[in-house]
């Protein structure tokens, strides 16, 4: 293996709850977006207080909720149980006992795939239908017409839906096989060999180079790097972008070379494949060769490499103890439900009948089966009268259209086109392209706060010390003191005086030395790894960007983190060039659960021994010594929008040290319940009288245009739930200063609420507040959740803004949920975290916010620099908040509005035909005769009218600068009345009126040639379609005059080429000319009228602005 210049990195040795019970750990990148709820088992801390406290009432609608079916399904992932497994260095069997290492993101095979994809194109009402229609013309008594008249445009629909899903299933074919053929080098007994990700099997030791993809979850056994160390990104797993440090087994790195490896005996303990990518217990025994007793070291999550992660230094070799779906990124694979908008919803419901009438949910079949009954009725019900009405149904069956469903989809591919083109909102990806129209239907709008509507860029902007406080104005003070401190002697630093004795212990230490302590404490007390770049700039690596703000700050104090590694810190007194080294003796980094990180060093140069640790305030108030200060001057600081973070020291002597050694590598090597174990031992002899040196505040800046995207978006008439895990007053100093609470707006808190009599004197106050914003801390409004939902959610959703603070990711998707449920409006949730993911999905529209400087080439969601995981939930991506504003305002109307009028315009085109069908065959005493046949009923809905038609997706009613000028034109949107059984309706009544005077005009003006009624009446019939698109236009695109044009001349042309239905001796004639001109006016030219009289008297509301 090749050696490379030593790395520096961090040992990972999470805290755990005190609790007794299991909780998911993680390395959350915020001390303040952490859950206070499980979020996998969904538990809270009790809430209510006495024993004797009413037992949680839930909604009743969510007990009547229908149980799913589960079907098994032959191809898909089976539940087995997950068991512990012990796998030796040098496994026999290791081919056969574990998942394969494949992956599979295919939906189909060879074998599945027409029977599958059939079965969900069948299960779409409109395709089912028309395949009962066609397969009906293979009973003679049925039969009506040419078979490919009714098999041709469901054939070509399914093409296009085939195609579409074969060419998707062929991409991911492709991706799986390129992952799975990825070569990498195995270290054998007999040297190195190449083999396929795909043959990875559990035992293996695995070389993986730089740059290199982890193909399995592995153990890291060696590095090329001299301390055991290396770095690896976890974006594609996690989310976050900074990178993560891992250490090699040590007794295996001390080995002189890897082909050692050969021959160490012993084994591997893991424990059961699970989903928390955060939590690891294991351990290595083998057999020490020179003094042949047996060892057991422990493994933990640093010791590890999982799936999808990649190695960003040096080189490792890994040993797989997991593979295919035991993997972590396998297990955590999300397979969210597709989301269906609500227009879709709007025009299934005008598609077919269910199981009662009470909703009129089908009522285009009705329609069908209405006309059907009521021609054979009126002819009194003679003969084999069902078979008439079998063949009437099949007449009628153009009013269900088959092409609506294709139309409207190609419609969104053009919207989201559009959405990704639009300069303005650069880097915006629309992940699913059924969605867009929801957009202009938004009621509520969901948004984390840090890094969605802050920008996660860190700057510590304030240091208390209790009697000492500092700001951004006075921090050349803190400079001047530090240097002070380090230049002269710890002696010089005691102020002595008259009683006072000399002692470094005792004395009153000057403020010099104070400040020297807090800054050196803040520059120990991290996970930051500088890294050095060629020409000697220095940029700092860390999951935290408050960890990042705060070295930056000591490095612009005089104390620069110039190098880490896993045993050592250096830092350099910029006052005097010196380089203070200290060796890192243990390191209990951040996690949700404890809230706070510390670190054991000891000074090289004086060799005392320190522990530091920083935190939230709510656990670390609790930690330190007695104070009178701390909980004020946080709430201080939280009130001015600052994130707060306690840090204190405590001096161990080297017994003290050495007794908590031994506890705590006791706790290491224990199997069951380590971390609680671990975290007793750190509680017991660490976290007890700790000295508080200072508090420090770090402000997360705004994004750009968040204040004026908020104004425009509840004018607009949204109403915007702020969801966040932060402390209540920063919170609310954000809704402020955000302008999500509106000038002259109250605010309404409510916090610290234990039984639930407290929560409804809470909503009582509440109800006559209807103008005001609701902030809520995290543990009140689990409260609320559990005791008083409906009462809690009828309040809230009337309440122009909210803020739910301290809020756990299995709070924000139940909120998300509940307001979807109760409303009935449309929910879009905006975040740029992992814990923003079951909120995203929950919505109807998610919607994550990316950085695009970090992920422009590589991944979609609002861009954040928490990383990919919400993006890959996200139904769009931006990469600003602002960008919003142009989402909903413009895109969203547009995309609403098109989609609402093609759709009823593809209706109106199927119902027109079929009435005149009917005034037909009622002239001719109820016969079941088609009045067009062959390449007249297939061309009607494709060459002349689909392009004019379809032309209305480029159709705007306002123009983009009044729909961004006046947002409150968003509400009429909401109300949903571009699509409606009014306007059904309405649409219904025309296609009555002009298909019945087509007709009757048709057969009255042309009774001397009643021979040419077909060619009479499909002219006029073409005609009115395109008039019709005419008038609907609201602003002229050039490819709509095109398609108008275009369509008149083909439909010209064809007269020649289907000579069996056109007379061109008779067409050519003045009298067809002048009539068909007379039946089309009279069949549009009322609709002008009325247009014309309707917008004098009552114009909408968009023309009184234009």
């Amino acid at each position: 293996m090749r050696n490379t210049r030593p790395i520096e990195l961090r040992k990972l040795m999470p805290f755990q709850a005190q609790s007794s019970r299991k909780y998911r750990t993680s390395d959350s990148i915020h001390s303040d977006e952490d859950p206070l709820i499980d979020e996998e088992l969904g538990e809270s801390a009790p809430l209510t207080g006495p024993s004797d406290s009413p037992q949680p009432r839930r909604r009743t609608t969510n007990n009547r909720r229908r149980k799913k079916r589960t079907f098994p399904w032959p191809f898909g992932n089976s539940t087995r149980k997950q068991n512990p497994r012990t796998i030796p260095l040098h496994a026999d069997d290791k081919q056969k006992k574990y998942a394969p290492n494949i992956i599979v993101n295919q939906k189909y095979n060879i074998i599945t795939f027409l029977p599958i994809v059939l079965f969900e194109q069948f299960v779409v009402f409109f395709n089912l239908y028309f395949l009962l229609v066609a397969l009906s013309q293979f009973v003679p008594a049925l039969k009506i017409g040419y078979i490919f008249t009714y098999f041709g445009p469901l054939c070509f629909v399914l093409l296009v839906t085939i195609s579409k899903e074969a060419m998707d299933d062929f991409q991911r074919h492709k991706r799986d096989k390129e992952a799975n053929s990825q070569l990498y080098q195995s270290l054998t007994s007999d040297g190195f060999r190449s083999i396929p990700s795909s043959k990875i099997r559990v035992g293996d030791m695995i070389v993986i180079q730089k740059d290199q993809r982890i193909p399995a979850d592995m153990i890291l056994l060696r590095t090329t790097e001299d301390s055991g160390s290396c770095f690896i990104r976890t974006d594609q797993l996690d989310g976050e972008t900074d990178w993560k440090l891992r250490l090699a087994v040590p007794s295996l790195q001390r080995l002189s070379s890897d082909d050692a490896l050969n021959v160490v005996r012993g084994d591997i303990y893991a424990d059961a494949p699970h989903k928390d990518i955060h939590s690891f217990v294991g351990t290595f025994t083998h057999v020490d060769e020179d003094t042949g007793i047996e060892q057991m070291e422990p493994l933990g999550v640093e010791n590890t490499l999982w799936t999808n992660t990649v190695l960003a230094s040096g080189t490792a070799i890994g040993f797989v103890i997991y593979t295919g779906k035991d993997t972590r990124a396998v297990m955590n694979t999300n397979h969210p439900k597709t989301k269906v908008g609500l227009i879709d919803r709007e025009i299934n419901r005008l598609a077919k009948i269910t199981n009662y009438l009470g909703k009129i949910n089908k009522i285009l079949f009705i329609v069908t089966l209405a006309m059907s009954v009521a021609m054979v009725g009126l002819n009194g019900f003679h003969g084999l009268w069902y078979i008439y009405v079998f063949r009437f149904l099949i007449l009628f069956s153009s009013i269900i259209p088959i092409s609506l469903r294709v139309n409207l989809d190609m419609g969104k591919t053009v919207y989201a086109r559009q959405i990704e083109k639009d300069s303005e909102i650069e880097g915006t990806i629309v992940r699913t392209s059924t969605l867009p129209e929801e957009l202009g239907r938004i009621g509520y709008l969901l948004s984390d706060k840090t890094g969605t509507l802050t920008k996660n860029d860190m700057e510590l902007k304030k240091l208390h010390m209790g009697t000492m406080s500092y700001s951004l104005d006075t921090m050349d003070e803190i400079m001047s003191h530090l240097a002070t401190a380090f230049a002269e002697n710890e002696s010089a630093l005691i102020q002595t005086g008259p009683g006072v004795v000399g002692m470094s212990g005792k004395g009153r230490r000057n403020i010099a030395s104070r400040v020297k302590e807090i800054v050196q404490a803040l520059a120990l007390c991290h996970n930051v790894t500088p890294v050095i770049s060629d020409v000697g700039d220095i940029t700092y690596q860390a999951s935290s960007p408050d960890e990042v703000a705060i070295v930056k700050w000591t490095e612009q104090m005089g104390l620069t983190l110039v190098g880490r590694d896993v045993n050592k810190i250096q830092l350099r007194v910029e006052a005097s060039g010196d380089t203070l080294e200290y060796d890192i003796l243990h390191i209990f980094p951040f996690t949700s659960e404890t809230k706070r990180m510390g670190i054991i060093i000891r000074d090289r140069q004086t060799q005392e021994v320190t522990f530091y640790e920083k935190g939230a305030d709510v656990v670390m108030s609790g930690i330190v010594q007695y104070n009178d200060w701390l909980d004020e001057e946080c709430g201080n600081m939280a009130r001015e929008g600052l994130r707060t973070l306690v840090v204190a020291k405590k001096r161990l002597s080297e017994e003290m040290y050495e007794d908590f050694k031994k506890k705590y590598h006791e706790a290491e090597l224990s199997i069951h319940d380590r971390n609680a174990r671990k975290q007793a031992v750190i509680e017991e002899v660490l976290e007890t009288e700790l000295e508080l040196l200072g508090l420090t505040g770090v402000e997360d800046k705004l994004q750009d245009g968040v204040k004026n995207t908020l104004e425009i978006l509840r004018n607009a008439g949204l109403r915007i739930w702020m969801l966040t895990g932060d402390k209540i007053e920063t919170a609310t100093c954000i809704a402020v200063s955000s302008k999500l609470v509106s000038r002259n707006q109250n605010i309404h808190q409510i916090s610290k609420l234990k039984v639930p009599v407290e929560v409804l004197n809470e909503l009582d106050n509440l109800r006559s507040k209807v103008d005001c914003c609701l902030v809520i801390d995290g543990e009140s409004l689990q409260l609320c959740l559990d005791h008083f939902q409906d009462e809690f959610i009828d309040v809230a959703t009337m309440l122009p803004a909210v803020v739910c603070c301290r809020c756990s990711p299995t709070q924000k998707a139940e909120i998300t949920r509940l307001i979807k449920e109760y409303t009935q409006k449309r929910v879009l949730s905006i975040g740029d975290g992992g814990n923003d993911v079951s909120m995203i999905q929950a919505a109807n529209v998610g919607m994550y916010k990316t950085n695009f400087d970090l992920y422009y080439f590589s991944c979609v969601g609002i861009v954040g620099k928490e990383g990919r995981q919400a993006s890959l939930a996200a139904d769009f991506s931006v990469t600003q908040f602002s960008h919003l504003t142009k989402l909903m305002l413009w895109h969203g109307r547009n995309s609403y509005k098109r989609s609402a009028k093609l759709s009823q315009f593809v209706i109106h085109r199927g119902l027109i035909i079929s009435v005149m069908q009917a005034v037909f065959s009622a002239l001719f005493y109820f016969a079941p005769i088609a009045l067009y046949q062959g390449m007249l009923v297939v061309g009607y809905a494709t060459v002349y009218t689909m392009a004019p038609v379809f032309s209305l997706v480029l159709d705007q009613d306002v123009s983009e600068e009044i729909a961004l000028l006046y947002p409150e034109l968003y509400k009429e949107l909401t109300k949903g009345r571009s699509l409606s059984f009014r306007t059904f309706f309405t649409w219904l009544l025309i296609s009555v009126y002009q298909g019945g005077a087509i007709m009757i005009l048709s057969i009255i003006l042309f009774e001397e040639e009643f021979i040419h009624i077909v060619s009479i009446s499909f002219t006029a019939l073409i005609l009115n379609e395109l008039l019709m698109v005419a008038l609907e236009i609201n602003t002229w695109h050039r490819v709509m005059v095109i398609s108008e044009i275009v369509t008149v001349l083909i439909y010209i042309g064809s007269m020649w080429l289907l000579p069996t239905y056109f007379d061109m001796s008779f067409i050519l004639t003045g009298r067809f000319v002048w009539k068909v001109a007379v039946i089309t006016a009279v069949s549009s030219l009322p609709l002008y009228v009325a247009k014309i009289i309707k917008r004098r008297y009552a114009p909408p509301s968009y023309t009184k602005l234009t």
